[in-house]
């Protein structure tokens, strides 16, 4: 009456070693790593723009970042970029960019309880503060 199926059904379901897996702990690590590549690319615009001592504290910071992202990335550091420099009217918007990075940054390193990463992203997150404070007078 009817011919019996010959061929696998799209219905089954996949075997579980069919395609790969990351763990939580893989997935937080690329995460936090992300965001601390993003905040590493706003630490040199600003320290391209910001002549003196707060540009090498600020140099300083970018090659701390630098190296927790090479250890999150099994010791490869990341790639960085020219810093464009430009309008030193931008600094402000950059300092409420790496403020914001920071703080992403963090919730993901408490959220993986790595201790280095938190306490540098909480560092960063307090030196952009100030910055990213509304200015008052025209608010």
């Amino acid at each position: 009456m009817y011919e019996p199926i010959r061929s696998k059904s799209v219905h089954t379901m996949a075997a579980a070693g069919d395609f790969p897996h990351r763990s939580r702990a893989e997935e937080l690590d690329i995460r936090l790593a992300g965001h601390l590549t993003a905040l590493l690319t706003v630490t040199d615009e600003l320290r391209a723009l910001t002549p003196g001592a707060d540009g090498e504290a600020l140099a300083a910071a970018a090659e701390r970042v630098a190296g927790q992202v090479a250890r999150l990335r099994g010791g490869r550091y990341p790639l960085r970029a020219e810093p464009t420099g430009g309008d030193p009217a931008r600094a402000r918007a950059l300092h409420q960019r790496a403020y914001a990075l920071a703080g992403q940054a963090l919730t993901v390193a408490i959220s993986r309880n790595d201790a280095a990463a938190t306490a540098l992203a909480t560092e960063r997150r307090a030196a952009h503060a100030t910055p990213s404070l509304p200015d008052l007078a025209t608010a």
